[in-house]
């Protein structure tokens, strides 16, 4: 098979991509290894940049978001039995972030590429690079017993953190960077009314937690926990009875609770590869950078890499021009950082480190008594929540 971009992962990054370059006039292919059913049934959560809303509406796949998502011009912080809100809108000069679901989103991507022709190739397996330091790099895989060849002009990897494509990088020229942190995620999806307007971050003495809006009858909470931990330790009475103890106020307001409809963990980490292109391979999306969610920054992320991207490639198309894909790396990984150092603050501000000192725990009271009490500081956070603009 030949195409102009081979894409490898079908999850935002990569079929955003796909999206961006039909409109530019640019073929591509897509190959995946899961089923179309599991990356549009895959529950993950989403909160969107204003820049990133702005994009899915401008390219004509933002009609659903526009009905279903739910705008949220602030957020609030919890912490010593108080609640404080930010005002994200008035902060950031008129900005506000809408509660979106990934998994819609890759609905609506699926659904526009299917409109429009796309070659989308689900379960595929044994998916390996080559030749990608030439002008003809192609990618084998295998789609059902047929072992095949796609050869093109460029490759994107947007197959996350385990996929294939950062490894094809030779390990002595990637430049990666890490960080685990000593906590995870106990994540449920409830069937409740929402319980409130905006969503809740909690610092709490047991810990972090996390109260959020999925729709009119689902909603999604978080909380701290080992990251190790079994989710067979946590029964239904004890995840409430955990998220009571850590967001309900003494002045009478009381967390709504309900059936839980899913429930898992997950460990927590900061990653970023720099080394986002090698040759004709670009790595966009998670298999470039893992942000921990309390910053909210993983798919928006996503899609300002595809921006550059998508507009490096099509300057090529049309002029000949490398200088932006050049630049590729260098512009992304400026951008990541800035998520990192947002993300990394907001999760070390809330979270409870249990190794840490009393002093450490003061510390961080502090740090969220300085952010409610000073309009710098708040406008800071609201700034780089609602997203930073995009610099060239």
């Amino acid at each position: 098979m030949r195409s102009q971009v081979g894409i490898i992962g079908a999850g935002p990054a990569g079929l955003l991509l796909s999206h961006l370059l039909h409109l530019q006039g640019i073929e591509s292919i897509i190959l995946e290894s899961r089923s179309r059913e599991e990356i549009e049934g895959t529950i993950r959560a989403g909160v969107l940049e204003q820049g990133t809303v702005n994009l899915l509406k401008a390219t004509g796949v933002g009609e659903r978001l526009m009905k279903e998502g739910h705008v949220h011009r602030g957020i609030e912080l919890q912490f010593k039995g108080k609640r404080h809100r930010i005002d994200l809108h008035e902060l950031s000069g008129g900005k506000e972030i809408t509660v979106y679901a990934q998994h819609e989103v890759i609905k609506d991507l699926v659904a526009a590429r299917h409109r429009a022709g796309a070659k989308i190739f689900f379960n595929v397996s044994d998916v390996s690079l080559h030749d990608i330091e030439t002008s003809t790099p192609k990618i084998q895989f295998r789609h059902g017993d047929e072992l095949q060849e796609l050869t093109c002009d460029f490759i994107a990897g947007c197959d996350g953190f385990h996929g294939p494509s950062r490894k094809a990088i030779p390990a002595d020229v990637r430049s990666e960077k890490q960080k685990i942190y000593p906590f995870g995620w106990l994540g449920i999806l409830a069937k409740t009314a929402p319980v409130n307007p905006e969503l809740i971050y909690t610092h709490h003495e047991r810990g972090f937690a996390l109260l959020s809006t999925r729709s009119p009858e689902i909603q999604r909470h978080y909380i701290q926990v080992e990251p190790k931990d079994d989710i067979a330790n946590w029964s239904d009475d004890r995840i409430w009875t955990e998220l009571h103890a850590r967001v309900d106020m003494a002045d009478g307001w009381i967390l709504k609770d309900g059936p839980i409809i899913q429930k898992n963990i997950v460990s927590m980490r900061s990653f970023v590869c720099e080394t986002m292109q090698y040759g004709r391979l670009f790595l966009a999306g998670d298999a470039a950078h893992i942000v921990p969610p309390t910053g909210a920054k993983g798919l928006n992320l996503a899609a300002a890499d595809i921006q550059v991207l998508a507009r490096g490639i099509n300057e090529f198309y049309q002029s000949g021009k490398e200088e932006l894909l050049n630049r590729y790396s260098e512009i992304c990984v400026r951008r990541v950082w800035k998520a990192q150092r947002f993300s990394y603050w907001m999760t070390t501000m809330l979270h409870r480190n249990f190794d840490n000192s009393p002093f450490d725990a003061g510390i961080q009271l502090a740090e969220l008594d300085f952010v409610i009490s000073s309009k710098s500081a708040s406008t800071s956070l609201a700034e780089n929540y609602v997203g930073l603009p995009m610099e060239w």
